[in-house]
C-alpha cells in the first residue's frame, strides 16, 4: 500500500457501520491509539448503567480502579455528559453511540510538586495519573486536535505551537516504531499531525514556503530525537503544550439562565467548572468570570423543576449552597444538562474532598452506593488500609473491607492478627462472579452479598496463610478520610479536617474573646435559668466617634456555686467568639467584673422547644424540616472547622424569625455552655438521650460524632410533638437505655426514622456527615410529604436553598448593600484615614442577616473619595485565599458617601493576635503565617499590585491557622510599561515599614513590598512587642547603614537563632535590585523549613 500523502490524516473518520441503522446496539467509542477507526465496545439488548459501561471500557483500555473516577461517558459530539447512575436502554431498533473519555482535569498534574494524590508521608505521594491513563489522555487530546474538534487559531504564535506539537507527535512515533526521523518522514507527512485548518493553510502556501516549513520540522525533529526521551515523556510534553495552547479545553462551560429572569430568556449567563479553582460564573459571554466557590466550600446541591415553565416544561433549577450559606442558582434547559453539571461538581468533590460523598442520589455512582451499604472502602492501597487499622488500635480480629486497586471484580479483606512477634496484617481476596455472587477461599458456598459473606466469617472458620482469623470488629469508613483516592492541589485552601484537640487540654491562656466593661451593660428582666447560669435581658451601650449606640443583648451569668465549671464556660465563649455564621448566635464578648457574664445577641422568639410546646400540632412538618435543615447547616459549619459543639438540643436552638407571608423560619444555634468533658456522670446522665453514649465512657474527650447523635435526638424531639420519653426516668433506667443499645420510638415517617437511626448509631464511625444529612433532608422536603404529614396544611413552601432574608429581598446586584440595612454592632478598628465597623446586613430587620466588616472614610473630600474608590476596585479584582474577601459597597443618600463591605474575620488583626496569644504561638505557627502572607503578596505581584502598607496591623486572622492580607488604602497598580510607581503626594505614610528608596524618592515597587515583608517577619518573631519596634524616623534612617541591624527578636526563637551562624536576609537589602521580586522567590518561609530565622540587614555583595 502506498504511503499516505501530506493531506491524509492519521486518524480516519468513524466507521460508517456504527452510524448505520443497525438494530438494538449501543456502541462505546474509545480514543484511537493509532491509524484506523477507533476501537469500540458494543452492547445489545437490555439496560446498562453508565458506570457499568465505564467499567467495561476501563477494562478494555487497561485503566485501573483507582483512576476509574476520572472518566465518564458523553454523547459523540460532547454536548452532554452522563452521570454514573444514568441507565441506557437498548431498544429493538436504533443505534446509540457514546464516547468514553477522561472528564476530570487538574492543573499541573504531571509530577508531585503542585498536584498529586495524598500519601501518608510527603515522600509517599503518588501522581494523579499512571501510564495507561497518560496514554489514554494523549490519544484523547491528539484525536481532538487532528479531527478539528479542538478549535485552534491561526495566528503565527498558534501556528508555531501546532508545529511544535507535530514534532513531538512524530518523535513519539519514531520512538514507538524504533525508526530514525528521516525514515519516519518518508512514510508520514508532518501535516498529518496538524489540525485541519492549519493543514489547509499550509497547502495553500507556495512551494518554497512549504519546503522551508518542512525543513524546519525536519531539523526540529532531529533535535528532539537526539534528546532520547521515552515515549511517555513525549506524550506528557505533548499534553502539557496542548493544554497551555487551549486552557479552556480543561474546563467545562454551561449556558444557563440567571435566577429571576422570566423563563430564563432575558438573563442568560455562563457557569464554568475547573478542577483547579471550582465553580465560577459570568453574566454573559463577554464578561469576566467571577469565582463563586471551590469544591471544599460546597455544602449542598439540589435539583428541582424551575418555578417557571420552559418550552416543554423541562427546565431545571440547580442550587449550589456554600459553607457561608450563600447560594448560586442556575436554570438549565433540561434535566440532562442539569444532571451533567451536578455530576461534574459531584465528581470533583469526591476527588478533592471526600471520596465517599455524593450530593444528589440522581447522580450517585452505583458502585459507591454499594460501598456505603456494605461499609466498604474504595480501592485504597494496602498502606492506607494498615494505617486505618493501626489508627483503630490494631485490635486482634479488627478488619476492613476495600475494593481491589487492581481488579474491578474483586474485594480485599485486610485484618489484624496477633502473632508471637506482635501484630501482623493479613489479606484475603474476595471474588465476584458475573452473576453477582461473592466467594472467599475457606468459606464454603458463595454468597449473594458481602454482608452475608462476612457474617459467615464471624464464626472463626477463616484461615489466612495458616493463621486462624477470627473477625471481631469492622473498621468502617468515615467522612472526609484521606487516602490515595484524594487529589491534593497545591495553592488551594481546604477546609479544616484535622483531628480535634480534646477540650480537656484547653488552657485559659489559649482562650480569646472580647472583654466588655461592666459599666456599658444595662440589666433588664430575668429570663430564667440554665443548667449553670442565670439569664437576663439587657442592653449594651457604646460610644463611637461621639455617637451613642445601643444594642439589645442576652446576659448569661455564671452561677457562683458552679465555680469549678468556670474554665469550660469561658471555653464556650472562646469558641463562639472565633466563628461567624448566620445560624450561630453572635457573642459580643465577656464581662469579667465580679461574676463571669457572657454577652450574646438577643434572639427574640427564644428557644425552639418552648415555641413548639406553645404551638403544639399547629406547626407544619414543612416548617420543622426548614428548621432542622438550618440546624444541620450550622453543625456542618462547625464540623468543617473541626469544632464540636457538644450540647445540641432543641433548647439550644433559638428562633430568630417565625416565618410568615411565604418567608421561611430562621434559627440560630446558641453556645454549648459547659462542656460534657467536665461534667460528672450524674450530670451527663441527666442529658440522656441528647448526650452521645461515648461521652459517658470517655469523659475526657469530645469528638465531632457526638454532635451527630445530639442532632438525631433533636430531630426526634422536634417532630415527635411529645415530651422526651426518657426525661422522667430515674438515672439507673437512663443508663440502662444506653447499656442495652436501645433506640427512641421510631416515627411513622419511614425516611425520617431512618435518618434518626443513622445519626443515633451507637458506633460513632457509622454516623453520617452533616453534608450527607443535608442531602437526605433534601429528599424529604417535597410537597408530597407536606400533604401527608402536616396535621393542618401549612402556608410555607419549603425551599431547598435555605433562602435567608438577604436572599429574598436583596436587589439584583448582590454586591450592593443598602445602607439602612447595615446594623452597627461594634467598632473593629480605627486608622488615620478611616474606621472599620462590625455590622449585620439585615434587610428584614429580624437579626438574621450576615455579619460583615464595613469600612468608611473619616474625611470624605473629593480626593479621598477617589482614592477610596480605587481601593475598592483593587480589592474587588483580587481573588485569593490569603486576601480579605470583597463583599460589596454601600452608598449613602444621593451616593454622597461610600462604604466598603468586606468579610468579617472574628480574630482581628495579626498584631493584636500575636500580643494576646504569644505564649502558645511557636515558631512553626509563625512560619505558617509568614508563608501565607508570602502567597498573598505573590498573588498581588502577579496582578501588578503594590500594597504599600504591608504590616502586621493590616494582616487579619481568620483562625489560628489562616491569615489574610487587608487594607488596600495605599495600594497602587503598576503601569504596564514600568516596574515601579512614583507617588507625588505621599501624605501620611507608615514610614517604619517603608523601604529606603520609598522614604527618599517616593518610589514603590514589588521590591519595596518585599522590604515591608521583611519588617513584617520581624514583627512576627518579636510578637509585635512595642519595645522592639523603632520609635522614631531617625531609627529607620539609621537602619539604612549596612553596618546596622534590627534588634534581635526576643524569646526562644531568637535564642535558637543566636546559636546559629548569621543568616543574611535578602528581603532587607538597602539597594532594591538584589532584593527578590517577591517573598516566595527568596525561598519564602515555610513551616517545613528550618525555623531558625534572623531578620537583619546586610550589605549588597
Amino acid at each position: 500500500m502506498a504511503p499516505p500523502s501530506e493531506e491524509t490524516p492519521l486518524i480516519s473518520q468513524r466507521s460508517c457501520s456504527l452510524s448505520s441503522s443497525e438494530a438494538g446496539v449501543l456502541h462505546v467509542l474509545l480514543p484511537p491509539r493509532g491509524p484506523g477507526p477507533p476501537q469500540s465496545l458494543s452492547f445489545s439488548f437490555g439496560d446498562h448503567s453508565a458506570e457499568d459501561l465505564c467499567v467495561r471500557a476501563a477494562k478494555a483500555s487497561g485503566i485501573l480502579p483507582v483512576y476509574h473516577s476520572l472518566f465518564a461517558l458523553a454523547t459523540e459530539d460532547l454536548s452532554c455528559w452522563f452521570p454514573p447512575s444514568h441507565v441506557f436502554s437498548v431498544e429493538d431498533a436504533g443505534t446509540q453511540v457514546l464516547v468514553y473519555r477522561l472528564r476530570f482535569y487538574f492543573p499541573n498534574w504531571f509530577g508531585l510538586e503542585k498536584c498529586h494524590r495524598f500519601g501518608l508521608r510527603k515522600d509517599l505521594a503518588s501522581a494523579i495519573l499512571d501510564l495507561p491513563v497518560l496514554e489514554h489522555l494523549f490519544a484523547q487530546h491528539r484525536s481532538d486536535l487532528l479531527s478539528g474538534r479542538l478549535q485552534v487559531g491561526l495566528s503565527l504564535q498558534e501556528q508555531g505551537e501546532c508545529l511544535s506539537l507535530a514534532v513531538l507527535d512524530l518523535a513519539r512515533m519514531a520512538c514507538e516504531q524504533a525508526q530514525r526521523p528521516a525514515q519516519l518522514l518518508k512514510t508520514i507527512s508532518y501535516k498529518a499531525c496538524l489540525p485541519p485548518g492549519l493543514r489547509d493553510l499550509i497547502q495553500g502556501l507556495s512551494f518554497v514556503t512549504r519546503r522551508r516549513i518542512r525543513m524546519t520540522v525536519r531539523c526540529a525533529l532531529r533535535r528532539v530525537a537526539a534528546c532520547q526521551a521515552d515515549r511517555h515523556s513525549l506524550m506528557a510534553k505533548y499534553i502539557m503544550d496542548l493544554e497551555r495552547l487551549d486552557p479552556a479545553g480543561t474546563t467545562e462551560t454551561f449556558r444557563v439562565g440567571l435566577p429571576g429572569a422570566a423563563g430564563g430568556q432575558d438573563g442568560q449567563g455562563l457557569l464554568r467548572v475547573a478542577g483547579g479553582s471550582g465553580i465560577s460564573w459570568s453574566p454573559g459571554a463577554q464578561e469576566v468570570f467571577q469565582p463563586f466557590c471551590d469544591f471544599p466550600e460546597i455544602v449542598d446541591i439540589s435539583i428541582k423543576q424551575a418555578p417557571w415553565v420552559g418550552p416543554a416544561g423541562e427546565h431545571r433549577l440547580v442550587t449550589v449552597t456554600r459553607t457561608d450559606n450563600q447560594i448560586l442558582e442556575a436554570e438549565f434547559p433540561g434535566l440532562p444538562e442539569a444532571l451533567s453539571f451536578v455530576a461534574l461538581v459531584d465528581g470533583y468533590f469526591r476527588l478533592t474532598c471526600d471520596s465517599r460523598h455524593f450530593f444528589c442520589k440522581e447522580v450517585a455512582p452505583p458502585r459507591l452506593l454499594e460501598e456505603v451499604a456494605e461499609q466498604c472502602y474504595g480501592p485504597i492501597t494496602l498502606d492506607f488500609a494498615i494505617n486505618k487499622l493501626k489508627t483503630g488500635g490494631s485490635l486482634p480480629g479488627s478488619f476492613l473491607l476495600r475494593r481491589s486497586p487492581q481488579d474491578f471484580d474483586s474485594f480485599l479483606l485486610t485484618a489484624c492478627v496477633q502473632t508471637p512477634l506482635g501484630s501482623d496484617y493479613k489479606g484475603c481476596l474476595i471474588r465476584r462472579d458475573p452473576i453477582g455472587t461473592v466467594s472467599l477461599v475457606g468459606v464454603g458456598r458463595p454468597h449473594s452479598s458481602l454482608r452475608e459473606l462476612l457474617a459467615a466469617c464471624w464464626d472463626g472458620g477463616l484461615h489466612v496463610d495458616g493463621v486462624a482469623l477470627r473477625l471481631t470488629s469492622c473498621c468502617t469508613p468515615r467522612p472526609r478520610e484521606k487516602s490515595n483516592l484524594i487529589v491534593i492541589r497545591r495553592g488551594c485552601n481546604p477546609s479544616s479536617t484535622s483531628a480535634v484537640q480534646p477540650q480537656s487540654q484547653y488552657k485559659l491562656n489559649q482562650m480569646t474573646f472580647h472583654k466588655i466593661p461592666a459599666d456599658s451593660l444595662e440589666w433588664h428582666e430575668n429570663l430564667g435559668h440554665g443548667s449553670f447560669t442565670k439569664i437576663y435581658r439587657g442592653c449594651r451601650h457604646e460610644a463611637v466617634d461621639g455617637e451613642a449606640h445601643e444594642t439589645e443583648v442576652l446576659l448569661k451569668v455564671m452561677d457562683a456555686k458552679h465555680r469549678n465549671c468556670m474554665e469550660s464556660f469561658l471555653e464556650a465563649a472562646s469558641l463562639m467568639s472565633q466563628v461567624s455564621y448566620p445560624h450561630l448566635v453572635l457573642l459580643h464578648g465577656v464581662c469579667m467584673a465580679g461574676d463571669s457574664i457572657m454577652v450574646q445577641e438577643f434572639v427574640l422568639l427564644g428557644a425552639l422547644d418552648t415555641y413548639l410546646r406553645k404551638r403544639g400540632h399547629l406547626v407544619p412538618a414543612s416548617w420543622k424540616l426548614q428548621v432542622i435543615k438550618q440546624l444541620a447547616y450550622a453543625l456542618n459549619y462547625l464540623e468543617d472547622k473541626g469544632l464540636p459543639h457538644g450540647n445540641v438540643s432543641a433548647r439550644k436552638v433559638l428562633l430568630a424569625r417565625e416565618g410568615a407571608d411565604g418567608s421561611p423560619p430562621f434559627i440560630k444555634l446558641s453556645d454549648p455552655g459547659v462542656s460534657p468533658t467536665v461534667l460528672s456522670l450524674e450530670m451527663l446522665t441527666d442529658r440522656i438521650p441528647w448526650v452521645a453514649p461515648e461521652c459517658l465512657q470517655e469523659t475526657q474527650t469530645l469528638g465531632l460524632e457526638a454532635d451527630k447523635w445530639g442532632f438525631g435526638a433533636t430531630v426526634w424531639e422536634v417532630f415527635s410533638g411529645v415530651p422526651m420519653p426518657l426525661s422522667t426516668l430515674d438515672p439507673t433506667k437512663k443508663l440502662k437505655f444506653y447499656e442495652d443499645r436501645q433506640q427512641l420510638p421510631a416515627p411513622k415517617w419511614t425516611e425520617l426514622a431512618l435518618l434518626i437511626q443513622q445519626c443515633m448509631a451507637y458506633e460513632p464511625g457509622q454516623r453520617p456527615s452533616f453534608r450527607a444529612v443535608i442531602r437526605d433532608l433534601n429528599s424529604l422536603i417535597t410537597s408530597d410529604y407536606e400533604l401527608l404529614s402536616d396535621p393542618t396544611p401549612g402556608t410555607l413552601v419549603p425551599r431547598d436553598g435555605l433562602w435567608s432574608g438577604t436572599q429574598l429581598y436583596a436587589c439584583q446586584d448582590p454586591t450592593i448593600f443598602e445602607e439602612r440595612h447595615l446594623k452597627y454592632i461594634s467598632q473593629l478598628g480605627k486608622g488615620n484615614f478611616g474606621n472599620v465597623e462590625l455590622c449585620r446586613y439585615d434587610p428584614l430587620g429580624d437579626n438574621t442577616g450576615a455579619l460583615v466588616a464595613v469600612k468608611q472614610l473619616q474625611h470624605s473630600g473629593p480626593d479621598q473619595q477617589r482614592d477610596f474608590q480605587r481601593e475598592i476596585q483593587i480589592l474587588k479584582a483580587m481573588h485569593s485565599d490569603f486576601i480579605v474577601k470583597y463583599r460589596g459597597v454601600s452608598y449613602g443618600p444621593g451616593r454622597q458617601s461610600l462604604r466598603l463591605v468586606m468579610e468579617y474575620l472574628p480574630s482581628g488583626c495579626l498584631r493584636d493576635f500575636l500580643q494576646r496569644h504569644r505564649a502558645r504561638l511557636d515558631s512553626s505557627r509563625l512560619l505558617l503565617y509568614a508563608s501565607q502572607i508570602c502567597k498573598g503578596m505573590e498573588y498581588l505581584g502577579s496582578r501588578r499590585c503594590v500594597h504599600r502598607d504591608l504590616a502586621a496591623r493590616n494582616i487579619l486572622v481568620e483562625n489560628e491557622a489562616h491569615v489574610k492580607i487587608a487594607d488596600f488604602g495605599l495600594a497602587k497598580l503598576l503601569p504596564l510599561d514600568k516596574d515601579y510607581y512614583v507617588v507625588r503626594e505621599p501624605g501620611q505614610s507608615p514610614i517604619f515599614w517603608y523601604a529606603p528608596e520609598s522614604l527618599a524618592d517616593n518610589v514603590f515597587s514589588r521590591q519595596s513590598d518585599v522590604w515591608s515583608f521583611g519588617v513584617v517577619l520581624y514583627e512576627l518573631f518579636t510578637y509585635s512587642d512595642k519595645s522592639c519596634s523603632p520609635s522614631a524616623v531617625s531609627a529607620v534612617l539609621a537602619a539604612w547603614d549596612p553596618s546596622r541591624q534590627l534588634p534581635r527578636p526576643l524569646g526562644s526563637t531568637a535564642q535558637r537563632a543566636a546559636e546559629a551562624p548569621p543568616v543574611p536576609c535578602p528581603l532587607l537589602w538597602a539597594d532594591p535590585p538584589p532584593r527578590p521580586r517577591s517573598p516566595a522567590v527568596a525561598g519564602g518561609p515555610s513551616p517545613t523549613r528550618d525555623s531558625q530565622w534572623q531578620i537583619q540587614q546586610v550589605q549588597r555583595p
